[in-house]
């Protein structure tokens, strides 16, 4: 039995009184408007009007239209009681190309929806990456390629120049893990490529990107502004205590997690990692003085968790299970890895299929915390996707998904009462959207859109995580 099970779901638990209690979305997944003033495609766009790439070929075009209805979902945010707002902005709407000036009329809708928020008294938790490169920039070699990380440091000077006066809360990426290794080793995420040595290259000029844009946003913005990066942290576990399959833990780690937190935090990257993918490159690309630009003071270390991830050694000559849940591709986006199989554990499942598991919540922020003392740690996304009930009075009861974020909240109260200085949680995410390569086949909002109207209806679990925001107390859904 784990910790959080001998605690009584029933109890009810205080957070801090400056908690932060929050939601987040991603552009690409909700604005839609995917035209209109200036804007001009990302790789994502690219990706989703590639047949075959995602389900039933689904597009972001519209998807939930928040650009011409963002002043609706702040009055849901503020009618839900949510202190922080988590959005990312599209480098394709600001910088069209990737280079050269800002478009304004793009800067102007960051400016109306920070302004709508701050007026509602929900403080904008502003990320300059959520995954849609400029396709220009693509088409000039992409995160592969120095000079994109050299651009990114551009772009995050001229939203600075533009929203730094009235956010105080910036992240530069969301996710590289799944930039660099989903959208170029196993080719399921956006730009489709699968080509090993191109991840790690990817990783790497991301990892440099971060370190550039930290620089650029220190110089522009006020001191008192806090700056973050968001990692899918994985938390890796290893399927028995066998030497064989600690050491594929070990790997897993590497390439998931201290690919970024070694250069991120450290200045350097693993030994280990580059013994591991020294048959692939002799990471030539690493240039002096690289990963000490990488290394930039941090105010916030934002971790986004939803499963974990289970490994095991396998011979070579032998099955290899493959069920990491990143999509189905006979390209392995874990370099270094080729005999490290991926399990799922016994148990709950979401409509993702991943496990449900909120005491590896719990390890992880344990871990990070015993690793990196002195940091604060904010969850920037948890939440999950089910197969929501749709009422004849048109209510959504989602039971499923109040119980998930319910366990894993406590997981974030248990490791704060371990001496963990976690600041907030950011639930995902606010509004059903287009789910990447699952289109809109899967549903993570805690508000309901019904796709052809575009109505929002607040579903079950969002009435309870509006309480728990509202009194800073964790009660059992239904209490």
């Amino acid at each position: 039995m784990t910790a959080s099970e001998t605690r009584p779901l029933t109890a009810i638990r205080s957070f801090p009184p400056d908690f932060l209690w929050g939601t987040a979305t991603a552009a690409y997944q909700i604005e839609g408007a995917a035209r209109e003033h200036g804007r001009t495609p990302s790789i994502w766009d690219t990706f989703s009007h590639t047949p075959g790439k995602v389900f039933a070929g689904h597009t972001g075009d519209v998807a939930v239209d928040h650009y011409h209805r963002f002043r609706e979902d702040v009055r849901l945010m503020s009618e839900l009681g949510l202190g922080a707002y988590r959005f990312s902005v599209s480098w394709s709407r600001v910088q069209p190309t990737g280079r050269g000036p800002a478009v304004q009329q793009g800067l102007d809708f960051y400016r109306r929806l920070v302004d709508e928020l701050l007026a509602a008294g929900i403080e904008p938790a502003l990320t300059l990456y959520h995954w849609d490169l400029p396709q220009e920039l693509e088409d000039l070699g992409g995160w592969p390629e120095r000079s994109t990380a050299e651009r990114f440091g551009d772009y995050a000077a001229l939203v600075a120049d533009a929203l730094g006066d009235r956010v105080k809360r910036w992240t530069t990426l969301n996710e590289p893990w799944c930039s660099a290794f989903l959208g170029y080793g196993s080719g399921v995420h956006a730009p489709g490529r699968t080509d090993t040595v191109a991840a790690l290259r990817a990783a790497h000029h991301l990892n440099l990107g971060h370190g550039l844009g930290v620089q650029a946003l220190r110089a522009a913005l006020p001191a008192d502004s806090q700056l973050a990066v968001s990692l899918n942290l994985h938390e890796v576990r290893p399927l028995t205590p066998s030497p064989e399959d600690l050491d594929a833990a070990r790997r897993i780690d590497a390439v998931g997690n201290r690919i970024w937190l070694g250069p991120m935090l450290e200045g350097a990257y693993p030994e280990d990692l580059l013994a591991d993918t020294a048959h692939l490159t002799d990471w030539s690309f690493v240039r002096d003085g690289d990963t000490l630009t990488s290394h930039q003071p941090l105010d916030l270390l934002a971790v986004n968790y939803y499963t974990p991830t289970v490994v095991s050694h396998v011979a070579r000559g032998g099955e290899k299970p493959q069920d990491d849940g990143h999509g189905n591709s006979e390209h392995s986006p874990w370099p270094g890895a080729e005999d490290v199989g991926f399990h799922r554990a016994p148990g709950e499942r979401t409509a993702m299929g991943w496990p449900v598991d909120p005491s590896a919540l719990y390890d992880l922020l344990t871990r990070t915390a015993a690793r990196y003392p002195g940091l604060p740690l904010v969850i920037s996304e948890n939440g999950a996707a089910y197969e929501d009930e749709v009422r004849p009075d048109g209510t959504v009861h989602d039971p499923q998904r109040a119980a998930y974020v319910h366990a894993h909240l406590d997981a974030v109260h248990r490791a704060i009462a371990a001496g963990v200085d976690v600041r907030g949680y950011f639930l995902w995410s606010l509004l059903d959207n287009f789910e990447w390569s699952y289109g809109y086949a899967k549903r993570f909002g805690a508000v309901h859109v019904d796709y052809d109207t575009l109505e929002r209806t607040p579903k079950s679990s969002a009435h309870w995580y509006a309480r728990v925001a509202r009194t800073g107390e964790l009660h059992a859904p239904g209490s």
